[in-house]
């Protein structure tokens, strides 16, 4: 069975996932701007009262993926208390200033989350840098996970890169599942059987979400269940 991994910009979006049989989230606020970290009280929330494998975004700000000294400081302090409030993974992305992946502050964070999964998001997509060696970089520093679109604008789109990762993962790491794939951008009920079908991905993202009347982004317990539904056949 393929897992499935529900973006959930909110506690109401969260509480949808699960009522469509989602078991593992990632966990952010503030969607439109790409995703930002979520508030301590939600943390808690989806891991405590919902009973959720909740992966958490950790991001200050919308914009570059660039840090300060001071933001590397508040990132580092908030996967700690991710850990403490029981996450099961943080999500983070650091690029350098040519745009490669940061290796010096994504091994930190990797030690911060001191038993952590860690998965490295979709910033691999904006790296100025092979995405060959862009993930031999990341599964050097310990990360667990990478997000990726196949530096596309959606997965699908992104498919033949994407199926090269998997590819290259498993042999850099003997295969088992030691280091995944997670494709994410776009993905649907739709067509997340093709993309799993191209690409051999063990697990895929998606937000599953509908915009209300008032223009608030919300996941739909209904595309949940499909995607879950789906995933299952898999």
């Amino acid at each position: 069975m393929i897992q499935v991994e529900i973006c959930t910009p909110s506690r109401t979006s969260a509480e949808a996932a699960r009522r469509g049989g989602a078991q593992r989230i990632e966990l952010c606020r503030d969607l439109a701007c790409g995703g930002l970290t979520p508030t301590d009280e939600d943390i808690e929330y989806c891991v405590h009262t919902l009973g959720l494998r909740t992966h958490v975004l950790v991001r200050p700000r919308p914009g570059n993926f660039y840090y300060t000294a001071d933001e590397v400081d508040a990132m580092l302090a908030t996967i700690e208390q991710c850990r403490r409030l029981g996450a099961a993974a943080v999500v983070v992305g650091f690029l350098d200033y040519e745009g490669r992946v940061d290796t010096a502050l994504t091994r930190r964070a990797v030690e911060a989350a001191d038993g952590m999964e860690v998965t490295f998001h979709r910033a691999f997509d904006e790296a100025h840098q092979d995405p060959l060696e862009a993930l031999e970089a990341i599964i050097d520093c310990g990360c667990h996970r990478l997000l990726t679109s196949g530096q596309a604008p959606t997965a699908l789109a992104g498919a033949d890169v994407i199926g090269r990762l998997v590819r290259h993962a498993e042999r850099l790491t003997a295969g088992a599942g030691r280091f995944r794939i997670l494709a994410g951008s776009g993905v649907t009920p739709a067509n997340a059987r093709e993309l799993v079908e191209r690409t051999g991905v063990a697990e895929v993202h998606g937000s599953c979400k509908t915009t209300l009347a008032d223009g608030t982004v919300q996941t739909s317990e209904a595309a949940v269940r499909q995607l879950m539904a789906l995933a299952a056949t898999l």
